[in-house]
């Protein structure tokens, strides 16, 4: 049974940081694609950051910059590193498994970050 399990969210002011966690579970973690999305109240879901098994990081231009996506294989987790964070940023962030159009994706529950003094 795969399990993703978000963790590390909460109320944060904005500049302050937080860092998410993405630990993983009933999958060979290293061969798959891993992202984080986020989806705010009335809008759709987006990525915020994705990283490949070898390492290769892309991000939305609304982050970049500020966040940091970084994996550690021997762990089966996934980080984001979330910095000078803004009221935008306030969603609940969800990591993503992917393998490839011929493999179904799998999706964690999803931790809230709410930035706000």
């Amino acid at each position: 049974q795969v399990q993703l399990v978000e963790s590390g969210g909460g109320l944060v002011q904005p500049g302050g940081s937080l860092r998410l966690s993405c630990a993983a579970s009933g999958l060979a973690f290293s061969i798959y694609v891993m992202g984080w999305y986020r989806q705010a109240p009335g809008k759709r879901r987006e990525v915020v950051a994705t990283i490949t098994s070898s390492g290769t990081t892309s991000y939305a231009d609304s982050v970049k910059g500020r966040f940091t996506i970084s994996r550690d294989n021997a762990k089966n987790t996934m980080y984001l590193q979330m910095s000078i964070l803004k009221p935008e940023d306030t969603a609940v962030y969800f990591c993503r498994a992917q393998r490839g159009v011929a493999f179904r994706d799998y999706w964690g529950q999803g931790t809230q970050v709410t930035v706000s003094s």
